[in-house]
């Protein structure tokens, strides 16, 4: 009767344990997938960050060469009014 019993108890415990492992790894890839989104979502919003900054530069380097080109022609009518 003990032998019954012990049996059935280890039994149980096995079955517990396949069970646990089997839950483990389907957690394991649940957050798998939960961090390659998140990292896919994160290289997307980096991606657009930079084009806008991209764009803003040159944006800034084409109003830089606009501010010189007036600056020379007003120095240019300065000098044409000495003169």
């Amino acid at each position: 009767m003990k032998k019954l019993i012990l049996n059935i108890a280890l039994a149980l415990a096995l079955v517990v344990s396949v069970t646990s492992c089997r839950d483990t790894k389907d957690g394991a890839e649940n957050a798998s997938d939960a961090v390659e989104n998140a990292a896919e979502d994160a290289a997307d919003a980096t991606e657009g960050a930079l084009e806008k900054a991209g764009k803003a530069i040159d944006n800034a380097v084409e109003e830089t060469k606009e501010a010189a080109e007036a600056t020379e022609e007003a120095a240019e009518e300065v000098s044409n009014d000495d003169n």
